[in-house]
């Protein structure tokens, strides 16, 4: 919810998506939390998924548990299935994302205007969705051993979402070398530059609705952009942005 510190009337919502085997995670930004309106997010996402849906595993929320979503997953053979109330960890691969991939760019603040969407979803379709797919890795939980009431967790080599998907068995050829040649003509340094134009871009339209004056939101309400650099396979450094 991008709802400020205000949850009356109409605002945004963010219809968030994560794949579990990969951690791949597409994002859309709709208006109210209507059910077609959620649905129609849904179906956009799955268009421009890399791979086949199996199975859809949405929160304990009217907008995804409804006739619309259930009838699309029995057209398309789609298993589905629902969390359990109050039971955060139901979804948790979702709830992560929501923290790094939508508050951690957006922030806190209240955005309920056509103009605003757009801005975001300009973001989610385009050069937001590419840098962290293709270039932010991503941890892996490989084990939990218990041992004397402690439990130690081994994860995985982080990788991004793109390379474990370029290694998986189960992803077409050509599906392969479509976002092979994706990846290499992108460019991580100008994908940043230009979700930085893009999240200035949204608060000069904040700041407009707002009747051009600046807005001085709280600690909590601005994100944060900052930059880290990691080496991957040796060869390639990437940056983060948190």
């Amino acid at each position: 919810e991008h709802c400020g510190q205000s949850a009356s009337g109409l605002f945004g919502n963010t219809v968030s998506v994560a794949e579990v085997a990969f951690g791949w995670w597409e994002g859309e930004a709709v208006l109210g939390k209507g059910q077609q309106a959620s649905f129609d997010a849904l179906k956009r996402i799955r268009e421009r998924s890399p791979f086949s849906w199996v199975h859809v595993h949405p929160d304990n929320d009217k907008s995804f548990i409804n006739w619309h979503l259930f009838r699309y997953c029995k057209a398309e053979d789609l298993e589905f299935s629902r969390s359990r109330p109050y039971r955060k960890n139901d979804n948790n691969f979702v709830e992560q994302k929501n923290s790094t991939h939508v508050r951690g760019i957006l922030g806190h603040l209240r955005y309920d205007t056509d103009k605003e969407l757009e801005a975001i979803n300009s973001l989610y379709r385009g050069e937001w969705r590419l840098y962290k797919n293709f270039f932010q890795p991503v941890m892996k939980l490989k084990e939990k051993i218990r041992d004397k009431g402690k439990v130690h967790r081994r994860y995985e080599v982080p990788k991004t979402p793109y390379h474990r998907l370029i290694e998986s068995e189960h992803i077409p050829e050509d599906t392969k070398e479509k976002l092979t040649k994706l990846y290499q003509g992108l460019n991580p340094a100008e994908l940043k530059r230009k979700i930085d134009e893009k999240i200035h871009r949204l608060f000069e339209v904040y700041e407009e609705k707002q009747g051009g004056t600046r807005a001085t939101p709280s600690k909590k309400q601005t994100p944060r952009v900052t930059t880290k650099s990691y080496l991957f396979n040796g060869t390639t450094t990437l940056t983060s942005v948190t």
